[in-house]
């Protein structure tokens, strides 16, 4: 099996993730085209409670096995990575079992006394199958991410959001004559066969690429396996309740924000698209660039847990300066585009510009999210993934007093929850940055901190200047694609100008690595 270098295994991930993100997001805009604010409203009224579900299920194993896996590999013991994939898979198999009928059982007590709406049954009723799906994929995945390689994982998402898209129009367009819940359900539909699939795949991939035999004397293993359960349960319980705190919290967002708009005088149907609007249409456009991130945190886990098994705490400090600039310099570009070109960007995807105001006014604080995910993957690497859990639950619990103090005010009304959720993402990443100073000897680069500062400033204002000055008899989307392309050139002609990008890190870019790497100028 190929072990990949982690600049490398980020930059395959990075690839995936962008084609994943950009086939959901067109799920996304499909799924709002057909159901509207009022049925995304009772789509992501369901989605926390699977995500709650599927929190419990994986009980944060597949953090837990990367690391394990990469410190076995390192060691170069295959029988202790067979007991660590036996034992993850029990678990996660029994919990599945419990878990799965359980929250079937429960969707008529949530959909009547939880939520706001009643016909949120539908959905969560058609989602609850996936969560053994996620479950074992997940065990699969950590596995590859354990050896260093994220190809596997990388294909696999990029193949469920391919059968997502396909199905979704379909699923939603054939339940929607019966009602605006039985077409969400619908859109839960197939996410549910875009799992399967990617599941189907992997198991595939690892039969083909493994070098244990997992079901021979596969019980003996299991009761064999009491100290790798234990070893397991070390890393991934603080980090389930890290998660667990994240879920229950999204878990709780929708209720506490439906009756602080309640008491703030909002009718609840009206709560339900303002809630629609602003979780299924702004926020996921603000989380759209985050796969750069989330690629990152993928490599560190292995990368940095290598790194520390061999005593490298100088290599420990290269890849988090690393995966800082790289969320620096991703996000960065994110915020500006997201900040100028909000209106037009909401317009052309959902054909309405209402939630645009909600990305205006959470974009510039979203860098802060963009962060998050890299520093708690250091966090778990290093052993410190209980610190991690302390700061997500102060975080949620801020986040959730403010949406409940600043929602009930009729002056703010769901504004309020926008930056109670925005307030909420700035605290934890201080806290985990806080952390992390306090073990690795980190050097904090103020003056490459002000140069992205004024790169995203000047590409900024020259992007909204061409927008309204220059390109303005031009359609509407040619404006837009031009005006993006223009910001992205000068944003990036001052990062190479500026140096904040370096020339090995530029050469290892698929395809154009070499030719953009000519352009920087020697140090």
């Amino acid at each position: 099996m190929s072990k990949q270098t982690f600049l490398k295994g980020t930059l395959i991930l990075i690839l995936a993730g962008f084609i994943t993100r950009v086939l959901g997001f067109i799920n996304r805009i499909v799924v709002a085209r057909f159901i509207g604010e009022e049925g995304v409203g009772l789509y992501n009224m369901a989605v926390p409670t699977l995500v709650l579900a599927i929190t419990i299920t994986q009980l944060g194993l597949p953090v837990a096995i990367s690391k394990l896996v990469a410190e076995a590999e390192a060691k170069g013991d295959s029988r202790k990575v067979k007991k660590i994939l036996v034992v993850s898979l029990s678990v996660t198999g029994t919990l599945s079992i419990i878990f799965t009928p359980t929250m079937m059982l429960l969707a008529p007590f949530l959909s009547e006394h939880v939520f706001t709406d009643q016909r949120t049954y539908w959905p969560l009723l058609a989602i609850a199958p996936v969560v053994p799906i996620v479950a074992i994929s997940s065990v699969i995945r950590g596995y590859f991410q354990g050896r260093q390689n994220m190809r596997p994982a990388a294909i696999s998402q990029v193949l469920e959001q391919v059968v997502r898209i396909s199905l979704v129009a379909i699923c939603t367009s054939a339940f929607l004559p019966y009602g605006i819940e039985f077409a969400a359900a619908g859109a839960m539909i197939s996410a549910v066969v875009g799992e399967l699939v990617s599941l189907i795949y992997l198991a595939a991939m690892f039969k083909v690429k493994k070098k244990i035999r997992i079901r021979r004397k596969f019980f003996k293993s299991v009761q064999n396996g009491k100290e790798t359960f234990n070893q397991l349960m070390g890393i991934a319980l603080p980090t389930t309740g890290s998660r667990f705190i994240g879920s229950l919290s999204w878990f709780f967002e929708p209720i506490v924000v439906a009756n602080s708009l309640a008491i703030a005088g909002v009718a609840t149907a009206v709560a339900t698209k303002q809630y629609g609007g602003l979780t299924g249409y702004a926020i996921p456009l603000l989380m759209l660039p985050s796969f750069i991130t989330y690629s990152l945190s993928t490599s560190l886990v292995p990368a940095i847990s290598e790194a520390m098994a061999n005593n490298q705490l100088k290599l420990v400090e290269h890849r988090l300066q690393q995966a800082l600039r790289l969320s620096l310099v991703s996000g960065g570009l994110a915020c500006v585009v997201l900040y100028v070109f909000s209106e037009p960007l909401m317009s052309i995807m959902y054909g309405s510009s209402k939630s645009a105001i909600f990305v205006q006014v959470m974009a510039p604080f979203f860098i802060f999210h963009y962060f998050q995910g890299p520093l708690q993957a250091v966090l778990q690497a290093l052993d410190l993934a209980k610190a991690a859990m302390i700061n997500s639950l102060i975080g949620s619990a801020v986040k959730t007093a403010l949406i409940f103090v600043l929602a009930t005010r009729p002056s703010l009304g769901i504004m309020g929850a926008a930056l109670a959720i925005v307030i909420g993402i700035m605290l934890v990443t201080l806290l985990h940055f806080a952390t992390v100073i306090k073990v690795v000897p980190f050097t904090i680069h103020i003056r490459d901190y002000i140069k992205s500062g004024m790169t995203m400033v000047i590409a900024g204002v020259t992007g909204y200047l061409f927008y309204e000055n220059v390109v303005t008899e031009f359609p509407i989307i040619l404006r837009l694609i031009t005006s993006l392309t223009v910001t992205s050139l000068i944003y990036c002609f001052l990062l190479l100008v500026l140096k904040l990008v370096e020339k090995d890190e530029i050469q290892r870019i698929p395809f154009v690595g070499h030719f953009l790497a000519r352009l920087i100028p020697a140090k």
